[in-house]
């Protein structure tokens, strides 16, 4: 694939607000595919990280997107999006006419639709694009992206959803609804860990060779994604932090909060959240979500690998 720099005349500025695992990644991946990237992040030292790669850091939020024709805000959730855009980040007032904001934080599709509002009030585009894949496919470019919104804001983030991801789902012209998706998505990857981790620990409790176990399922019908991805974390003892257990209380969260709104029932991802809660309170709120596997260990006397009970 041939670059942005060569095909235009213009070389696009893409600023990247947040240079953690996942803004890193699509920093890197836009910065390979030829725009002109600025990062900025709170930690000085995830900044001279990328500057050290060639990339351009900024000092502020608002001074990373002064000429940027994209912003891409890689957060934690609404709150952290809208001091971004309208708090102390300052970005919607230094942000040029025409240009786009990509939200990809998760987070309730209502937060979404006002900030969406705010912003074309102020003549900018927002993409409403929350984010699935993980650092590795941050990396490579090989997001999933599902994004909403209209189709000039489409239309002017094009070369970083291009840069960024694998796969862009197009799902309307309104903010709000690839929120509403990704939603769906951490519905069953919180419900999917949560029995993930509860089933290979209760087969230590058995006393099964936790490794064939792993091999067993993981070509049988009771696997899934994040059996065959999260289970090698408590095989290993690995707790470090891939994904964790506070992102699962925060989107379980969410999930409850719009189940509630429109009164409809949620009892598997009700569950799973009062595990994530458990964890969080125990003092793993920062560790890897796979940490429910220890959380269950913990309660049952169960013996796991590496990990001292």
């Amino acid at each position: 694939m041939s670059s942005l720099a060569e095909n235009s005349q213009h070389q696009l500025v893409a600023a990247v607000i947040g240079l953690g695992s996942m803004g890193l990644g699509m920093a890197r991946s836009m910065k390979r595919a030829g725009l002109d990237v600025v990062g900025y992040d709170i930690s000085a030292a995830a900044i001279d990280r990328f500057v050290s790669e060639g990339g351009r850091g900024a000092t502020s939020p608002a001074a990373a997107a002064k000429d940027a024709d994209i912003v891409v805000s890689v957060v934690v959730n609404g709150a952290q999006t809208r001091d971004v855009l309208f708090g102390a980040g300052n970005v919607a007032s230094t942000m040029k006419p025409g240009a786009v904001f990509i939200s990809s934080a998760t987070m309730d599709p209502a937060v979404a639709r006002d900030l969406a509002e705010r912003c074309t009030a102020l003549g900018l585009h927002y993409l409403d694009a929350p984010i699935s894949g993980g650092a590795v496919k941050a990396a490579n470019g090989e997001l999933t992206i599902m994004a909403s919104g209209t189709k000039s804001a489409f239309d002017a983030a094009r070369p970083a959803l291009d840069a960024m991801a694998g796969k862009v789902y197009e799902l309307g012209d309104a903010a709000g609804t690839g929120a509403a998706f990704k939603m769906i998505n951490q519905l069953l990857a919180g419900v999917h860990i949560a029995a993930a981790c509860e089933a290979i620990t209760f087969a230590a409790k058995q006393g099964l060779d936790l490794d064939k176990v792993y091999e067993v399922i993981t070509a049988s019908a009771g696997n899934s994604w994040m059996f065959e991805n999260r289970v090698p974390h408590v095989l290993e003892g690995d707790y470090s932090p891939r994904s964790a257990i506070e992102i699962f209380v925060k989107d379980l969260g969410i999930v409850q909060d719009m189940a509630r709104t429109e009164r409809y029932p949620t009892p598997l991802a009700a569950a799973a959240l009062q595990m994530y809660l458990a964890a969080s309170g125990a003092g793993m709120g920062r560790d890897d979500d796979a940490s429910l596997a220890r959380l269950y260990a913990q309660l049952s006397g169960t013996i796991l690998p590496n990990h001292e009970q």
